[in-house]
This record gives structure tokens, sequence and C-alpha cells, in this order.
């Protein structure tokens, strides 16, 4: 897109967001250009708790699916609008309901813990939502020794070596994170840049994690480099993060495992796709009742986890 049409857009998308009192609210990965206009920006955990304090009329949720289910759910009587309707996640879409109410007779007595990586129906069969944030606390919050643990099986093993709780696993996974960095990347990395700190997404595969100096979501990332002395940073996770933390420290320098780790969902939403979604109210996020008021338990349940 031309500059000077995208800037247009987004003067009328500035000018929409004040008519119709609408916010846009935005992963970390995101374009960048879509994170320079949102009003909010940040990781699940972070998004799901300012979802609880909105005060618009209309929130336009720049993210996959799931994320803006979760704000519809927070927010059943505000209109939540998604800008694309193929910005969906895969691995969401991995968990079987069949399958796991199967796990739920063949393991009675388990907690059902999923990943907020999910859609609405399956939050109506979970007992407490987490995020890669906070996975580890809330499972540690659950009194039951025995838990399902859904659907992202990387997550679940990094919990699993943190707790002596009794993981079942699900077999689901992100595929920009399982399939597009891996562990021979990771190892050039460590050959090219020997004094580079390397931080990894949970959701990366354990043969990753095991070469990362730290595992981290996308908010704990942030929070972290202001510990880190080196100024080379080797991040594995979505590339959609290098601008968030380059912009957020402009004094280090971020390098990608993988230029090609891009998430197809959260890139098919842009400036273009977020003014229309503005202009004509589309897409709405429609959940029955008794479907948001199943789900919602599971996630307020979580957020009452400092």
């Amino acid at each position: 897109m031309i500059y000077f049409q995208m800037m247009d857009i987004i003067k009328e998308i500035k000018k929409l967001k004040k008519e119709k009192n609408a916010i846009i609210m935005a992963h970390n990965y995101q374009r960048k250009e879509v994170q320079e206009i949102a009003d909010y920006l940040g990781d699940s955990l972070e998004l799901a708790r300012q979802a609880t304090k909105v005060k618009a009329d209309i929130i336009v949720f720049a993210g996959v699916y799931f994320m803006a289910e979760t704000a519809k759910i927070l927010n059943p009587e505000r209109v939540v609008l998604i800008p694309e309707k193929d910005a969906t996640c895969a691995m969401a879409k991995m968990v079987d309901i069949a399958k796991l109410k199967e796990l739920k007779k063949q393991y009675p007595e388990a907690a059902v813990v999923s990943y907020i990586n999910t859609t609405a129906e399956t939050k109506t069969y979970t007992d407490i939502v987490c995020t890669s944030a906070n996975a580890v606390k809330v499972v540690e919050s659950i009194p039951q020794k025995q838990i399902i643990f859904l659907p992202d099986k990387n997550l679940g093993e990094f919990v699993r070596l943190k707790t002596d709780k009794e993981l079942i696993l699900y077999p689901g996974f992100c595929y920009v994170h399982q399939q597009l960095i891996t562990e021979k990347m990771i190892l050039d990395m460590k050959e090219k840049y020997k004094d580079g700190f390397i931080m990894v997404h949970p959701e990366t595969p354990q043969a990753v994690q095991k070469h990362a100096d730290a595992i981290l979501s996308t908010g704990q990332m942030i929070k972290e480099i202001k510990n880190i002395k080196t100024k080379n940073i080797i991040v594995g996770t979505e590339e959609g993060m290098i601008h968030r933390l380059r912009k957020d420290y402009p004094d280090k320098n971020f390098i990608p495992i993988s230029l090609n780790a891009k998430c197809v969902g959260m890139k098919a939403i842009t400036i273009e796709s977020i003014y229309n979604s503005l202009k004509f109210e589309r897409y709405k996020i429609e959940i029955d009742k008794e479907t948001i008021e199943k789900a919602k338990k599971s996630i307020l349940r979580m957020l009452e986890i400092k």
C-alpha cells in the first residue's frame, strides 16, 4: 500500500473510532502497522485482562478468532468485531470435542485446563483457562493431582517440567512454533551469535526449548529485556513480535530465529480490513448466552490468579 493511502485510511479509522466509541485491541503478532494503530497491544493474558475494563461500545479485535471470542465472552453486551473471517487459529481447531469428552470419561477425577488458544465451545468443557504467561501458576492452583491439558503439547511439556502434577496432554500444537522454528535454526544462531541471549516461546518444541536461555510468553519477553545485558537477543516466536521489541528497546539488536515464522491467521488482518470492519461493523462475533455463561467461568477463574 502506498504510504499516503495508508495514512488516509488511518485517519479515517481514527475518525470512525471517535464517532462510534470504538477501540482496537491487537496481539503482539500483528503486522507492524496494525500494532501502531492499536489502543491496546499485548499478549493473550494482557488482552484478556484489558477486556474486563473496556468502556467502549465496539471492540475491534486484531487477533485470531478465539481472542475475539474471549473479548465477547467477557463483554457480552458490547459489539465485538474481527476484521477478517480467515483470522483463525489452527491449534484452536485441533480440539475434537468428542475426544475431549472421552478423555473426561477416562479420567473422571481430572481437572481440565485449556490454553486460551481454544474455541468458546472448548472453554465450556474447561475448569480453568491458562495462557503461556501463567500456565504453571494455573496448574499449581488446582487441587486435583491429575490434569487434562489441551491443546498445546509443547506448552504442556513445559508445564510438566515445572510441577509435580500429572498432566494428560492433548496432541495439539501451533504450526508456526512447531514447524517453522527448528533445533537446527537455534543451533545455527548460537554459533553465529556466541554472545547472544536466546529466548523462545513455550509453544516451541522441547528440542528448541532446551537450547534457550529463557522460555517466555510474548508479554514476559518484553518485561525480561530490561534484565538482559547483552545487545544481541535472539527471538524464537512469531515474527510480528520483533517489531514490538525493536520499538520498545531500540538500543537492542533483535534477531528472529526464523523470518518465515508467520501466522497466516494473524497476518490476515490489515489496515484496510480494520477500516472496513469499523465502517460496516463486520464481522460480528456471535456467541449464544449459554456458551458465554459456561465459558466465562473458566476465564474468570484464570483472571483471579495474580
